[in-house]
């Protein structure tokens, strides 16, 4: 349990420090292969996770969820936060629940988000608030700091609403999160607007037409990828099978990553 409080002071201590990206592994060997590449915390992505048990996003179970966190967590010496979705339920003791299953399987951090993904529905900032509470009333139950992230799903689910995102972190914010995030933010000045209007530390999802440099300048603390990476590799992947087999190119299979050493 002392290690796991150092890790969990570490994954603290780079939210008051520099701002940093977290990138997100969708397995054990891309989380190693990170790791390797020098950066200092992980979260997982629940799409790029579903896409290796072949479902789309939301598509896993909790258990599945928790097998996954823990032998990530095993294989990794750095912090690692968890994409818990909703928390698989809409009851603040779900989002509650969550947060104790990722911490059981090794994580020092955990984002709740405010959509419900059976009813397709926003929670009310009330609603949502609570299940934010109830979270970080679990983290702080626990042996160890476990930073809470809490999510204002507006930009990617049809309501762009900058105003009720903002009232949204705020009241995540006064419910007790560590982190604030709303994915989906598209230029400099939404990002610059809500790191005005909040004071806790702000995750942004990374925009290919945004520089870290710029996302950074604007206010955010930390940038995550989301289920980019793993797209991004299967993407190379697809590229090279279809080059394979149209085209009988076998020169495509002609690379092999450092794997030697993301191993050591």
């Amino acid at each position: 349990m002392s290690d796991r409080r150092a890790i969990g002071e570490r994954f603290r201590a780079l939210h008051e420090g520099p701002p940093f990206v977290i990138p997100n592994p969708w397995d054990v060997g891309s989380a190693r292969a990170l790791v390797a590449l020098g950066f200092p915390a992980l979260a997982t992505t629940s799409s790029g996770f579903a896409f290796t048990l072949g479902r789309g996003d939301g598509g896993v179970t909790p258990d599945e969820l928790t097998g996954h966190v823990r032998a990530i967590c095993a294989a990794v010496d750095v912090p690692v936060s968890v994409d818990l979705e909703n928390g698989f339920g809409p009851a603040p003791q779900d989002a509650a629940a969550a947060i104790a299953r990722a911490a059981d399987a090794g994580a020092v951090g955990g984002s709740i988000e405010d959509w419900d993904r059976d009813g397709a529905y926003l929670y009310g900032v009330e609603e949502a608030a609570a299940r934010v509470a109830a979270a970080v009333e679990a983290a702080r139950a626990l042996p160890f700091p476990f930073t809470v992230t809490a999510r204002a799903e507006n930009h990617i689910r049809g309501n762009p609403d900058l105003d009720d995102t903002i009232a949204r972190l705020q009241a995540y914010e006064r419910a007790g999160a560590d982190v604030l995030y709303a994915p989906g933010l598209d230029s400099a000045a939404e990002i610059a607007a809500v790191r005005a209007a909040v004071s806790k530390p702000l995750n942004v999802l990374a925009r290919p037409h945004l520089t870290a440099g710029e996302i950074f300048a604007a206010g955010a603390q930390r940038i995550s990828v989301g289920g980019s990476l793993a797209w991004v590799a299967y993407s190379a992947l697809a590229r090279a099978a279809t080059r394979i087999r149209d085209d009988g190119d076998l020169s495509v299979l002609g690379v092999r990553p450092p794997i030697e050493s993301w191993l050591a």
